[in-house]
């Protein structure tokens, strides 16, 4: 089995935890008596999270390593540049996290665990409309990053077609401190709820400069606010306020609990959802190599895309007709300076 991620450079905290939800999996599935009585042997790559790295790692685990699959990228941008050269030599290959729609559109091998940005975009209009039941809601989103405008458009196309209305939509730019103009015109619109699409470097002030002005709405997000830094700038701002992840440490699945003392017990720390669509990445492969009775990559491969109902730490997954789980969203809120679980939400 083939892994390659980001183990150095700056997206290498992603790229580690991956590698270590692959490992605990690997070492699970060989204690168990491997996948038709052969053991996992792991070949893991660092591609320092740069593309041409990406593509140079997969040729080698194609070419010279004879991986039956491959488990990578995180980062979609890496994903692109590997995917084509994996559909062409025929060898599936599973994205944890990549979530940008191109990726799995590369050919019909290219499979994520992860959900994509459109498909979360649509579960938190689901929420705020069924959960929530608000009816109005403003958005503020970070223009010049695609992952924020993306799940900004989608979340307001499921929201209005659910028979909501957005009320207001301002934007900023990463890397911004001042958001109080923006903010004093979502006021004036008063919307029930505001939408943040963003990232955590900057949820944490945002909220804190829009309870300054008297916006007391709660405020919403993607897996971008994924981050102990959103709890440690915003406070007590940024309580009763909820987000989307891929899974949350605090799942009370005894399969969940477990994973988590396993990882802690090898990293010193909680996982982080990376490791756990790491480790359904590798879970997902032997189960479709069982029920192929083969390690053919063709016969693994049709049993990947015939998946349905996987247990996954990250959720259930059943695989989609293009190859992207349909699955639920993890929905966490913060009360109290801590994260809880809310629940699970599907578009």
């Amino acid at each position: 089995m083939g892994v390659f991620a980001a183990l150095t450079g700056s997206e290498a905290s992603f790229g580690n935890a991956t590698v270590s939800g692959v490992k605990l999996a690997a070492d699970e599935i060989n204690a168990s008596g491997g996948i038709l009585g052969r053991k996992i042997r792991l070949v893991v790559e660092d591609d320092q999270g740069k593309a041409e790295e990406a593509a140079s790692v997969v040729t080698k685990l194609i070419t010279s390593d004879d991986v039956v699959a491959l488990i990578g990228e995180n980062s979609s941008n890496q994903s692109l540049a590997a995917a084509p050269i994996a559909q062409s030599s025929r060898v599936p290959m599973i994205s944890p996290s990549s979530t940008n729609p191109a990726v799995t559109q590369k050919g019909d091998y290219i499979f994520r665990v992860c959900f994509t940005d459109p498909y979360q975009g649509k579960a938190l209009a689901a929420f705020v409309r069924n959960n929530l039941k608000l009816e109005n809601a403003a958005v503020l989103l970070d223009k010049k990053n695609d992952y924020s405008v993306g799940l900004a458009e989608f979340f307001t196309k499921e929201f209005v077609a659910m028979g909501g209305k957005i009320v207001a939509t301002q934007s900023y730019t990463g890397g911004d401190t001042e958001f109080r103009p923006q903010l004093t015109a979502i006021k004036q619109a008063n919307p029930q709820v505001l939408f943040i699409p963003g990232f955590y470097t900057e949820v944490g002030q945002i909220a804190i400069q829009a309870r300054d002005l008297g916006i007391n709405v709660p405020l919403v997000g993607g897996d971008g606010w994924d981050s102990p830094s959103v709890v440690q700038i915003g406070g007590k701002s940024i309580d009763g306020s909820y987000f989307s992840d891929h899974y949350f440490v605090g799942d009370p699945r005894p399969a969940v609990q477990t994973f988590v003392q396993k990882i802690r017990a090898r990293t010193g720390k909680n996982p982080e959802a990376n490791a756990a669509l790491g480790y359904d990445a590798l879970q997902m492969f032997a189960l479709a190599a069982k029920h192929a009775g083969s390690l053919d990559r063709k016969a693994v491969r049709d049993q990947l895309a015939a998946m349905k109902g996987y247990p996954g730490i990250s959720g259930t997954i059943t695989m989609g007709a293009d190859r992207n789980p349909i699955k639920p969203v993890a929905i966490i809120k913060i009360d109290n300076g801590q994260m809880t679980f809310a629940g699970w939400v599907s578009p």
